[in-house]
């Protein structure tokens, strides 16, 4: 039994996951490593029914988690939410796994290291740990990587103190790299911009939507993803 839940430990993970282009390049990463993912971790926003920060509707995630194969824990937190009430809800399902001997959660961090120290406190609270199987990657190497693969992802949200709104609703291609301002890192890291993934070489199906409404909630600009029929 303890070899048996030591196997576990190393082969079935969570990941927390945005609906966006660096969990699904993380997904990607830990699948070529053979790694089993159990669970994608998704905080979704109970007043809006959309993905947290990301403001992607609850149904397209479903879609897109579906597309993957993979099963979905939603993590409800309200409108405004307080990091103490995300941490709690959070701490929640974390338990949840833990007791079923998972102690592993991936992320699809890149650089931050103030954001990796914080996750690594968290993990560690609840005797788990964090990996992140992207770190350090080139992020311009990365994207592009990203787009020669046959990705498809739509910029969903901007903060207009690090990048224009007009490039809220676009795809991430070429063209977008090029026309990005200098000092805006290629993945967003740095929080200019999110994304939803809705195609590439890990899907079953395309996501299939129709652009809505761009519109500036709280400061960010966000574009609607329309389900379509």
């Amino acid at each position: 039994m303890a070899g048996m839940k030591a196997d576990q430990e190393e082969t079935d993970i969570l990941l927390s996951w945005s609906g966006g282009k660096d969990s699904c390049m993380a997904l990607q990463a830990l699948q070529q490593q053979g790694v089993r993912v159990r669970a994608l971790l998704t905080t979704v926003t109970e007043d809006f029914d959309r993905i947290s920060m990301h403001g992607v509707r609850r149904s397209l995630l479903r879609q897109q988690a579906a597309s993957l194969s993979l099963p979905l824990r939603e993590i409800m937190i309200p409108r405004g939410a307080s990091n103490a009430q995300y941490e709690a809800r959070m701490a929640e399902a974390l338990e949840e796994y833990r007791r079923a001997g998972i102690v592993t959660c991936a992320f699809g961090d890149l650089f931050l290291e103030d954001i990796r120290a914080y996750r690594d406190r968290q993990l560690e609270a609840h005797g788990m740990r964090a990996i992140y199987p992207l770190w350090g990657r080139d992020t311009s190497a990365l994207i592009r990587d990203f787009i020669a693969q046959g990705f498809k992802t739509a910029v969903v949200c901007v903060d207009p103190r690090k990048l224009p709104p007009a490039f809220t609703g676009r795809i991430i291609d070429a063209g977008f790299l090029a026309d990005l301002p200098h000092g805006v890192d290629p993945c967003g890291e740095n929080g200019e911009f999110h994304t939803f993934v809705f195609d590439g070489p890990i899907f079953t199906a395309p996501v299939r939507f129709s652009f809505g409404e761009t519109v500036c909630r709280e400061g960010f600009w966000f574009c609607d993803l329309v389900p379509d029929a």
